[in-house]
């Protein structure tokens, strides 16, 4: 493949109209040019006793329509009013859909057991399904649907990684005690492809990176002497601090040694390319293009895991444009419903949310086709859990993404 994918955002190239494109003119002479340092994102999964964010109008509130009252008055009705003519209904034109394209590497995250799932998997193009739903037959009925999609299983026994005070060693053979009842399972063994353990650790130090990764390496090791892959890292957007990846080897070198993969979060708003430095006019993806949040695993293959040889399999376990990152221009929101006025009203691309949303997905879809390195990247969220409904695919978001996952072709 080239360094030039032309194809990422090729369904309507954001409606963009002269009046759109002053719109953008405008924006870029007031936008910040520097770069956002990175910030963690809180985990996507609620905890028991997490309260429910709020929820913000994600399409622009409609025009009021005034009440007519009637008042009776002495003067007479006329006998035979005029008929009014009725109105003319604007038929809403389809949307212009995608056209065909390579392989997608775009997946899921889901919380539980949802037909639409099914659906999606049917186009024979979800490259992952991460899933906190562990059921046998679920599992098992995704993987016969869709033999080459890779599974990803997050455990929800363990809480938040406290680094300073993590044992690694008696750590990692407590987790592989836990979780074998679930993993070692014949049929959830056939149908993973690996388990996380720490639900988006943030290290600060190297102390707490190196205990970070000698938990991961010894969990890998002993998961892989029961035929058990890992997925190691699964770190949060902007995490973690990039000169702190030469202490995570021994963790890789161990997922290099038994086949596994790293994992990281990759989140951005008040849209997915912020921090990369594109824009809705740049539908263009190059091999060169890096960011903080987004696009920030470049920087860490480019930089520190290709020159030690240490290229392993990533997996993105969560991706998709969410508003707890810090240090951003737009509203306050969390997940992609909030941003819709936004973007009609200050990037151009017209009030389409559910279109809007999934060709960003696009864009970052045809970025990641460009790393040969890159398995899968897993949507957040469809199917999720109580407050997180501003993150949700089910409805439109999903047609339009079962329709970008047909004009491509399955994957091998």
């Amino acid at each position: 493949m080239s360094d030039e994918d032309r194809h990422p955002i090729s369904r309507r190239r954001f409606l963009l109209t002269s009046a759109a494109l002053a719109g953008l003119a405008l924006l870029e002479s007031c936008r910040p040019r520097g770069v956002p340092p990175p910030t963690a994102t809180p985990t996507k999964t609620p905890r028991p006793g997490t309260s429910s964010p709020a929820t913000a109008t994600g399409t622009p509130p409609a025009s009021p329509t005034a009440l007519a009252s009637s008042t009776p008055t002495d003067t007479p009705a006329p006998t035979t009013p005029p008929s009014p003519e009725p109105p003319t209904a604007t038929p809403t034109p389809p949307p212009t859909p995608f056209p065909p394209g390579p392989p997608s590497k775009l997946g899921l995250f889901v919380t539980r057991n949802e037909p639409e799932v099914f659906r999606l998997l049917e186009t024979g193009n979800v490259a992952l399904i991460k899933t906190l739903e562990h059921d046998v037959n679920f599992v098992s009925d995704l993987k016969k649907l869709s033999p080459n999609t890779l599974i990803v299983g997050r455990p929800t026994f363990l809480g938040q990684a406290d680094l300073d005070n993590l044992d690694p060693l008696p750590a990692a053979r407590d987790f592989v005690e836990r979780l074998l009842p679930l993993a070692g399972d014949d049929r959830r063994r056939a149908a993973y492809a690996g388990w996380e353990a720490f639900n988006e650790p943030t290290p600060t130090n190297p102390e707490q990176m190196k205990r970070l990764a000698d938990f991961e390496a010894e969990r890998t090791r002993l998961l892989a002497a029961q035929d058990i892959r890992s997925v190691v890292g699964n770190f949060g957007t902007g995490q973690p601090p990039l000169e702190l990846w030469p202490d995570f080897r021994p963790a890789l070198e161990a997922v290099k040694a038994h086949g596994g993969y790293l994992g990281l979060h990759e989140y951005s708003a008040p849209d997915i390319w912020f921090g990369t430095g594109k824009n809705p006019s740049q539908a263009t993806a190059a091999r060169t293009d890096e960011g903080w949040l987004t696009l920030r695993y470049r920087k860490v293959y480019h930089n520190y895991l290709e020159p030690a040889g240490l290229a392993v399999p990533l997996l993105i376990t969560e991706c998709g444009v969410d508003g707890l990152v810090q240090n951003r221009p737009g509203p306050v929101g969390h997940g992609w419903r909030d941003f819709v006025t936004y973007w009609g009203a200050n990037l151009g691309m017209g009030y389409d949310g559910a279109g809007n949303y999934i060709e960003q997905l696009a864009w970052y879809d045809a970025e990641l086709r460009l790393d040969d390195y890159v398995k899968g990247a897993a949507i957040y969220a469809l199917a999720t859990s109580g407050g997180w409904e501003t993150y949700e695919l089910l409805g439109e978001p999903a047609q339009i993404l079962h329709q970008y996952l047909s004009v491509h072709p399955p994957r091998n």
